[in-house]
């Protein structure tokens, strides 16, 4: 039986996780669940509240997920950006549009839309692409590369544990394709994530 010093250290432990979490989660996840109506100002503000966040990780998450790990850590991306990483993925998956988009002009939209990170990644692994059908027009390249790698990120993520997974999920938007990836999202996620966790490692790496 724990003694009351323990409960309390393990109290605040508990705590400590779900406030380290609420501030990252998407407000548009919040918003599903108390109401649509709220303005994302408004839930902002409920998600930096201290006495409020416990609450709120725990509405999305459940207690019994909050409380089961002794640290939320760095997570299966390595604490980066969720859509940072899936459009790193779905330039890699589209790299063959993205390496004959040459014209300044269409160029410029492009890494305006996706980064000059995914671009260049696109191009060192134009031999992983998936995608074989070029698309020409970079407003709709730049929207396929963001559906396409937020679902091998979708896809990906079936495979890690339950708390890693919702850790990067309720940091996306409500409504993205990480919620429905396909059959060959699934088969290429593997490979095309291993890809984009080793670039992320490379900048996290000790010097």
């Amino acid at each position: 039986m724990m003694t009351s010093t323990e409960l309390n250290h393990s109290l605040n432990q508990h705590s400590d996780r779900a406030r380290e979490l609420a501030p990252l989660i998407h407000p548009s996840r919040f918003a599903e669940r108390l109401d649509a109506s709220l303005t994302a100002s408004t839930v902002l503000q409920l998600q930096k509240t201290p006495r409020l966040q416990t609450r709120l990780a725990e509405l999305l998450l459940g207690s019994e997920l909050v409380w089961r790990g002794s640290s939320w850590g760095k997570g299966a991306l390595l604490g980066h950006d969720p859509h940072r990483a899936a459009l790193l993925a779905g330039s890699i998956w589209h790299a063959r549009s993205v390496l004959k988009l040459v014209s300044k002009h269409d160029l410029a939209l492009l890494i305006g839309n996706i980064g000059a990170e995914a671009h260049s990644l696109a191009i060192r692994h134009v031999s992983s692409a998936v995608e074989t059908q070029l698309i020409v027009g970079p407003e709709q390249l730049s929207q396929r590369i963001k559906h396409d790698g937020y679902a091998c990120l979708g896809a990906w993520l079936k495979q890690a544990s339950e708390l890693d997974r919702m850790r990067v999920v309720l940091c996306l938007p409500v409504g993205t394709a990480a919620e429905s990836p396909t059959a060959e999202h699934q088969k290429a996620a593997g490979q095309l994530m291993s890809l984009v966790i080793t670039h992320l490692a490379a900048e996290t790496r000790p010097a």
